[in-house]
């Protein structure tokens, strides 16, 4: 049998790639500590849980969902951005539960893309802005995001030709795989341009509430006008320990909402309303101090790694949000691919590259910080060692 000509056009998932080097060295007898996936090690909160096991019990949620979502789901997100980031949502016309972000920020791109048309997509970056469009018959054009403009991409560098087939532009503070959370000015920025070339902005909005000393990550939506050219994608994944449960949402301008509504009606048939009903108690206040205390955690650890780091002769700036550390490899090493392949055959330790996001990641490395305390310490024992 042949493949779809579409799958040819992107190189195989980065995670699936990190799946199968790790399994390979396990096969070998290696006690490998991997730090390369993103998936927090703590479970979810038991409010959560509580929520949804009584929530499958009740014959409603067996059903076929709606599309649009339960009522009390979209109420609870439009309570939370009002609570969270001053920003009002309208639970009717403004919001639409996803399968994840994965697959919205994926369907995104069928509903919006044609062939010939193009995303505007920040690199390095979640892969899936750059195969998506490919996916869907368009074509990605990359925005490096620049260390000397906060790992922000020069808006002003995109070529007239590029603006004129742009439909979508993703972003993503704070960012994965740098950390870097968003600058001053920026979003007004994004705006400006957006709606100079009628282009939709996309931001994912994944991890807001995983943030460390003091600071608070704003929503896109929060700046001015972004409703008029954005929506913005918000996951409850990173910050509720909730990756496996697949709940997420697609908020902002209305016709963007609505527009992704008629195409998810024709490719799934809509979120488990039991997990949409576990969704409402996350976002609820309850759930605030489970998320401050998942925070300090990835605080220790993000110290932790930083602090190694620094013994060995890398100097990283620690991040104020994600669960990640974006660090430059050392000198000596010709690319990041290099670099982290040393650390898998001489420390067993599992770390990604940086151009595995994208050709501006290279010459960088990201570590996870959803690790088990005591493996994460292990991990930097063996990276000091080398």
């Amino acid at each position: 049998m042949r493949p779809s000509e579409r799958l040819s056009r992107i190189p195989p998932y980065l995670f699936a790639e990190l799946e199968r080097k790790i399994a390979a060295k396990k096969a070998e007898g290696v006690d490998v500590i991997s730090l390369g996936i993103g998936d927090p090690d703590r479970p979810t909160p038991a409010l959560i849980v509580e929520a949804m096991q009584e929530a499958v019990t009740e014959a409603e949620t067996h059903t076929y969902p709606s599309n649009r979502g339960r009522h009390d789901f979209r109420s609870a997100l439009s309570d939370f951005y009002e609570r969270r980031f001053d920003v009002q949502i309208d639970p009717e016309t403004e919001v639409i539960p996803a399968i994840g972000a994965k697959e919205a920020i994926f369907n995104l791109n069928l509903a919006f893309l044609n062939p010939g048309d193009a995303a505007l997509a920040s690199d390095p970056g979640y892969p899936v802005y750059t195969a998506g469009p490919l996916l869907a018959g368009a074509d990605a054009v990359v925005m490096p995001l620049l260390a000397e403009l906060g790992f922000t991409p020069d808006l002003d560098a995109i070529s007239a030709a590029d603006r004129a087939r742009a439909k979508l532009m993703y972003i993503n503070y704070p960012n994965n795989p740098t950390g870097a959370v968003v600058p001053d000015g920026f979003f007004e920025r994004v705006i400006e341009f957006a709606a100079a070339n009628d282009i939709l902005v996309v931001h994912d909005n994944a991890y807001s509430e995983t943030t460390y000393d003091g600071y608070r990550a704003p929503s896109f939506l929060a700046t001015p006008g972004a409703k008029e050219v954005g929506i913005e994608v918000f996951s409850l994944s990173k910050g509720y320990n909730m990756t496996g449960w697949r709940c997420a949402a697609v908020l902002g301008n209305a016709e963007a909402v609505e527009t992704f509504w008629r195409l998810k009606t024709n490719i799934d048939s809509g979120l488990f309303e039991a997990v949409q009903l576990a969704g409402v108690a996350a976002l609820s206040p309850d759930c605030d101090a489970e998320v401050a205390s998942m925070n300090e955690l990835y605080r220790i650890r993000r110290d932790l790694v930083c602090a190694a780091l620094s013994e060995i002769g890398i100097e990283v700036r620690p991040p104020h949000g994600t669960i990640y550390v974006w660090a430059p490899i050392p000198a000596g090493f010709q690319s990041s691919a290099a670099y982290c392949e040393h650390v898998l055959d001489q420390a067993a330790v599992v770390i990604s590259p940086g151009s595995a996001y994208g050709p501006s990641g290279e010459g960088w490395f990201r570590i996870s910080l959803t690790t088990p305390d005591h493996r994460l310490r292990e991990a930097v024992k063996r990276l000091a060692a080398l």
